[in-house]
């Protein structure tokens, strides 16, 4: 399986004009905090590691700093959610993966791992949904602001590494 999208959403939080730059500033200095702090950097209590994706308009190297979640049903693999804050679109990130699946590395800590990404669906998503939450319950109010289905994709190492 690769990574499948629902369809976007019709309600959501949005981001208000002025703050966006402040937002994308925001995000630039994730990536810079993560590459000088690594895994001692966490968001809701959880580990994070930086996606390494390719654009899927520009074809531009892109990345994101994500919180992740060990994945009990494949030791070794990592869970990552696509909640964007609960808006009504899908992360940009998303979209890469799902245009680029074999373009795909994560760094956890300052290791680079080549990895495939694969989308959750039914009732192994639901599980990990549940996990999710209970591990970080912030997740659980994006459900609540959007309708579109969250998107949780897992993360799996291929080979040795990058």
């Amino acid at each position: 399986m690769t990574v499948k999208l629902s369809p976007r959403g019709t309600r959501g939080s949005v981001l208000p004009r002025a703050v966006r730059p402040l937002a994308k500033a925001g995000m630039n200095l994730s990536h810079l905090m993560y590459r000088f702090l690594g895994d001692r950097m966490k968001v809701q209590g959880r580990p994070l590691l930086e996606l390494h994706t390719v654009g899927a308009k520009s074809g531009a190297p892109r990345h994101a700093t994500l919180g992740r979640f060990d994945d009990p049903r494949r030791p070794g693999s990592w869970l990552v959610i696509g909640s964007n804050a609960g808006a009504a679109q899908h992360p940009s990130w998303c979209y890469n993966l799902a245009k680029n699946p074999d373009k795909v590395s994560v760094t956890i800590g300052k290791r680079p791992v080549k990895v495939h990404a694969e989308s959750l669906e039914g009732e192994e998503r639901a599980q990990a949904w549940k996990m999710v939450v209970s591990l970080a319950p912030g997740y659980g109010k994006y459900e609540q602001i959007t309708d579109r289905l969250i998107p949780i994709i897992r993360l799996t190492p291929i080979g040795d590494g990058a």
